[in-house]
């Protein structure tokens, strides 16, 4: 028989509690970013050149922020060719409006996404650890703000 706690959650709790931890054991890497987005005040905003200054200071990690920087640019260089192309085919097919401006969202997903590979590649990310480079930048970015730097 089953025990008086199984029986007082109900089917639906167990399961969805069941689904809550497969997914936070699947997404834990983002536990490393927690500390830095559940503060009690947020971190302040920090501009171009407090990102090249840390990349300056840093040997180690700054090298590797810089170039998970410039996979921004093969990104947005991508999302705007898949964009203007998809919805620019769309047009000239279908002359659907309401298509080429579904087909222009997708184009951006799709171009945004193909750039990243790009930029996998041709930066050669695979190789590098940008999760700890942005992370680095978080504490030395906490640190200035709090002035304990």
């Amino acid at each position: 028989m089953a025990s008086s706690a199984d029986s007082s959650a109900s089917f639906f709790r167990r399961h969805w509690e069941g689904y809550k931890e497969f997914w936070k054991e699947r997404f834990s890497i983002l536990d490393n970013y927690s500390r830095f987005v559940k503060r009690d005040e947020p971190l302040p905003s920090w501009s171009d050149s407090d990102v090249e200054e840390f990349i300056a200071s840093d040997p180690v990690h700054g090298p590797t922020l810089k170039a998970a920087r410039e996979a921004v640019k093969f990104g947005a260089v991508g999302c705007v060719i898949g964009a203007v192309t998809t919805a620019g085919f769309a047009w000239k097919y279908s002359r659907s409006p309401h298509g080429a401006i579904l087909s222009y969202g997708a184009g951006a997903v799709f171009g945004w996404t193909f750039g990243q590979e790009i930029a996998n590649h041709w930066l050669q990310l695979y190789r590098l650890d940008t999760m700890a480079a942005q992370v680095k930048f978080f504490e030395w970015w906490e640190n200035k703000a709090d002035g304990r730097s």
